[in-house]
This record gives C-alpha cells, sequence and structure tokens, in this order.
C-alpha cells in the first residue's frame, strides 16, 4: 500500500511526456462524464495533467502532441559554439566576415544581421582592461559634452 507521501513524491516534480496508452484513458473517463478528481485518482495521474489533456482534446479532437509554434531557431547549439569560439580568437572581426567563416566551417547560411543578434545574446567576460577603457572613454565623452 502506497503512502501519501509517497504518492505526492511520485508526482513531483517535471516528468515526461504522456504516452496515447495513458492519454486515451483520461478521454474516456471525461466521456464517461468521470470528474477530473476521479480520473485523476483512478489513473494515477496528477489533476493539471488530466485537465490539461482535456482542455487540448476539446477543441483538436486528438490527444496527439501538436507542433511547438514560431519559427524554429536559425542557429544551433553547435552553430553557436563556434560563433563563440570564432569571437574568443579574435574580437576584431566584423559580423560578415564571421558569417563567411561560419558557412565555410558549419555549413550555416547565416546573414550578418543573425551573427550580431547572436553575439548581442551571448555573454562574453571581457578583461577588466577592456572595462577600465570603455569607462574612460564614457568620462572623456561627458567631461567634453560638459565644457
Amino acid at each position: 500500500m502506497q503512502t501519501a507521501s509517497t504518492n505526492i513524491g511520485e508526482r513531483m516534480g517535471r516528468s515526461q511526456e504522456l504516452s496515447d496508452s495513458k492519454r486515451g484513458p483520461v478521454i474516456g473517463g471525461h466521456l464517461c462524464n468521470k470528474s477530473i478528481r476521479d480520473i485523476s485518482w483512478l489513473q494515477n495521474i496528477p489533476r493539471s495533467t488530466v485537465s490539461g489533456i482535456i482542455t487540448k482534446w476539446k477543441p483538436l479532437g486528438t490527444t496527439a502532441t501538436q507542433p511547438p509554434s514560431g519559427r524554429p531557431r536559425h542557429m544551433t547549439e553547435r552553430g553557436q559554439r563556434m560563433l563563440k569560439r570564432t569571437v574568443r580568437r579574435s574580437r576584431q572581426l566584423s559580423a560578415e566576415s564571421i558569417a563567411k567563416d561560419l558557412q565555410t566551417w558549419c555549413g550555416l547560411q547565416m546573414s550578418p544581421t543573425t551573427v550580431r543578434r547572436e553575439l548581442h545574446g551571448m555573454v562574453f567576460p571581457w578583461p577588466s582592461s577592456c572595462i577600465q577603457a570603455f569607462h574612460h572613454q564614457v568620462q572623456c565623452k561627458a567631461a567634453d559634452a560638459v565644457v
């Protein structure tokens, strides 16, 4: 016999997607006018999962997993690693030259705009000398603007 703590421990955390063989009885129970709580108890599935299955089934009429919305990302994880490696080697490269390098090395057709966008999202550890030089430039510009 399972105790309440064991049952809660099994339900906590994110798990993998339910198979069609487990989704079918949920819809069957719903069609037999069983409550979400009863279906959850009978199938040993969280109530939120049962509710989600029923909510998705009503407009679509199917329990199959739908493809994700939105456009797929252009740059893969491998491409991002290559981009990061390229920039770490030489920070003076232009976006156009980086795009050409990625095309020759990885076979990725990528525009310089995409390269800039990806670089903007990445975080690079800057040497303290670069940061100090940047702050010095900002201070000099501010002093020139005041005078």
